[in-house]
């Protein structure tokens, strides 16, 4: 059964146990009514033990619901959420604000380059990457993103216990084990299939404020997460190429269909700062929130070369108004912000 078909059956709110049989294909409500009347006998209950005994064996191990505290909010703006998330490693990489970087797996050293280049800005700026530990713009951007000593959340099309590709075993290890998150909708122990990756790209969209392309082909599957984020009301951004580089001819079609051309991280943060403010899921104050802001990082990373209004500042960051002006004032007193017609801005590093 689908997620849009469960997503409907949640939406009536139906009663357990009659409400569900009623509701569920005939396939799927024989096999709950025989788990219901003879769990001995039901293929079920072994799936489910088996799931079970995963979750125990191990520390940074998680199932991910609805209702979970750590469940990200904005999956539930798209129509299609995964009913669960199966997550292994640091669910702290869900707290900061997270934006998509997908691409080619066959890019030019320039789309490296700038992958590698725009994932360790927005790891400077406390800022989550979320891809899909591909080869290629994904990996680069989501390395760079630690390396930096940032955070990074990987989706994949196969079971989070199942490292794809092989090739990216240590950046698996990397998420896994240094503060970093890999996400999937499928138990563990299933092996990645080709039609689960279309599907697993709603998710990488759906986890972020909006996805940036750095390159990617004509018929490239970038596009398709680009086409995705629109759906789902996301920002999209496109990274602008050489009119003769083939690697270039999918972004530049994104910016003729309307993506913001990005030239760098505060092209993207000027179009999604106002926008986050309204997020059900950035407006809220994490538990660190009252640490985080002491340390002044949190309000910084919401600061760009565009005005940004105390009122939205307030609500990003979760603070009070009198000790968000206490720090802006400090940031201005540090040199790394400074008042601006209709707002504060962030201040060059070496200004």
């Amino acid at each position: 059964m689908g997620a849009s078909r469960l997503a409907e059956i949640l939406s009536a709110a139906p009663d357990w146990p009659a409400g569900w049989l009623a509701r569920l294909p005939s396939q799927a409500a024989t096999a709950l009514r025989l788990w219901l009347d003879h769990p001995s006998r039901s293929p079920l209950t072994q799936a489910v033990e088996a799931d079970l005994t995963w979750l125990e064996a191990a520390p940074g191990r998680h199932l991910l619901h609805p209702g979970h505290p750590a469940w990200p909010a904005l999956l539930e703006q798209i129509g299609d959420p995964p009913p669960v998330l199966w997550a292994l490693g640091d669910l702290a990489a869900l707290q900061p604000p997270r934006l998509a970087i997908v691409g080619s797996r066959r890019p030019t050293r320039e789309g490296l380059t700038n992958a590698a280049a725009f994932g360790r800005e927005l790891a400077s700026r406390d800022w989550c990457v979320v891809s899909g530990l591909a080869l290629g713009v994904d990996g680069a951007a989501q390395q760079a993103a630690l390396e930096a000593g940032g955070r990074s959340v990987a989706v994949l099309g196969c079971g989070v216990d199942v490292i794809y590709p092989p090739r990216h075993a240590w950046l698996y290890q990397q998420l896994r084990d240094h503060g970093g998150l890999i996400l999937s909708e499928h138990p563990p122990g299933t092996a990645a299939r080709p039609a689960f990756f279309p599907r697993r790209n709603r998710i990488v969209t759906g986890l972020s404020l909006g996805v940036l392309v750095v390159e990617a082909a004509e018929k490239s599957g970038s596009l398709v997460s680009a086409r995705l984020a629109m759906e789902q009301n996301r920002e999209v951004f496109a990274l602008p190429g050489s009119i003769h580089n083939p690697q270039a001819r999918g972004c530049l079609r994104l910016i003729r269909q309307g993506a913001v051309l990005v030239r760098h991280v505060d092209d993207i943060l000027e179009e999604l700062t106002q926008w986050a403010a309204s997020s059900p899921e950035l407006a809220r104050p994490q538990e660190t929130g009252s640490q985080d802001a002491a340390s002044g990082d949190p309000l910084l990373r919401w600061l760009s070369d565009a005005p940004s209004p105390l009122d939205a500042l307030v609500n990003l960051t979760g603070l009070a108004v009198p000790d968000c002006q206490r720090r802006l004032l400090e940031l201005e007193l540090e040199g790394r912000a400074a008042q601006a017609p209709g707002g504060w801005v962030r201040l060059p590093e070496n200004a």
